[in-house]
């Protein structure tokens, strides 16, 4: 990516599937996709909203450790925040739907990219 800022969720799309390119960093990201709402009903449910920030931690956890540890790269949510949560949902839709390994395969050539593999399609 260069240094322009992106104007669009459409341009940021294959930024951020670039920046999940391993299964396993993706699948770090469905758990906190899947954990982050969980929380927040709890803690509605239960009233304990000294307990509000788990929420975060429960949802940026996973996906930190994704970045950090697995691709070894810095969140697009530092960037992006609203683009980069609308991704995690989008690309938890896809995996729901069992495609997105094709949209990774589609915009980078591999279900699992180098992380110098070229985006194959225009961006806009």
């Amino acid at each position: 990516m260069s240094d322009e800022r992106l104007q669009s969720f459409e341009e940021f799309w294959p930024f951020y599937v670039g920046e999940h390119r391993l299964p396993s960093c993706r699948a770090v990201h469905y758990v906190g996709s899947f954990a982050a709402p969980a929380t927040l009903a709890w803690v509605i449910a239960t009233g304990s909203w000294l307990f509000l920030p788990l929420v975060l931690v429960a949802g940026y956890g996973p996906a930190w450790v994704g970045h950090f540890i697995i691709e070894k790269n810095r969140p697009a949510t530092f960037t992006y925040p609203v683009w980069s949560l609308i991704g995690d949902y989008k690309m938890l839709s896809y995996a729901l739907r069992g495609k997105m390994a094709d949209e990774v395969t589609r915009l980078y050539g591999s279900a699992s990219p180098a992380k110098d593999a070229p985006l194959l399609v225009d961006a806009a």
